[in-house]
């Protein structure tokens, strides 16, 4: 038996895109996690003899710490980018409807006269 789904196609795509963002951050943690685990593994005395993978001392890790904050706020951008592109939101598009597409219904539906019209047209266009 098939049930009729309880959610529209907006909240399936929003669904989605909050499971692949958990998905992502979710796999960035077990792979920040374990990569130091991995690093030892097979090495006598835990692979303390190099410095405990400090590299160049402190520089090093300011560098690695950069970076990985720099790769996962460009993905929380990137998802948010995504999101809005599913709710067909872009920053280039003005969300509401402009002066004279509200102009032009007012028109057709009769509440103002073409003199009117004509009027506020001329005002609205540069």
């Amino acid at each position: 038996m098939l049930l009729a789904s309880a959610f529209s196609v907006k909240e399936t795509k929003m669904r989605y895109l909050r499971f692949i963002y958990t998905f992502c951050l979710g796999l960035t943690f077990i792979f920040l996690q374990s990569g130091n685990a991995f690093a030892r593994w097979g090495q006598p005395f835990g692979g303390w003899q190099m410095g405990d993978g400090w590299g160049m001392g402190g520089i090093g890790m300011v560098m690695m710490l950069a970076f990985w904050g720099l790769v996962i706020v460009a993905l929380f951008f990137f998802i948010k980018w995504m999101m809005q592109a599913s709710k067909g939101q872009t920053n280039n598009q003005p969300t509401g409807a402009g002066a004279l597409d509200i102009l032009k219904e007012r028109y057709a539906r009769g509440e103002i006269e073409k003199e009117e019209y004509e009027a506020k047209k001329a005002d609205l266009n540069p």
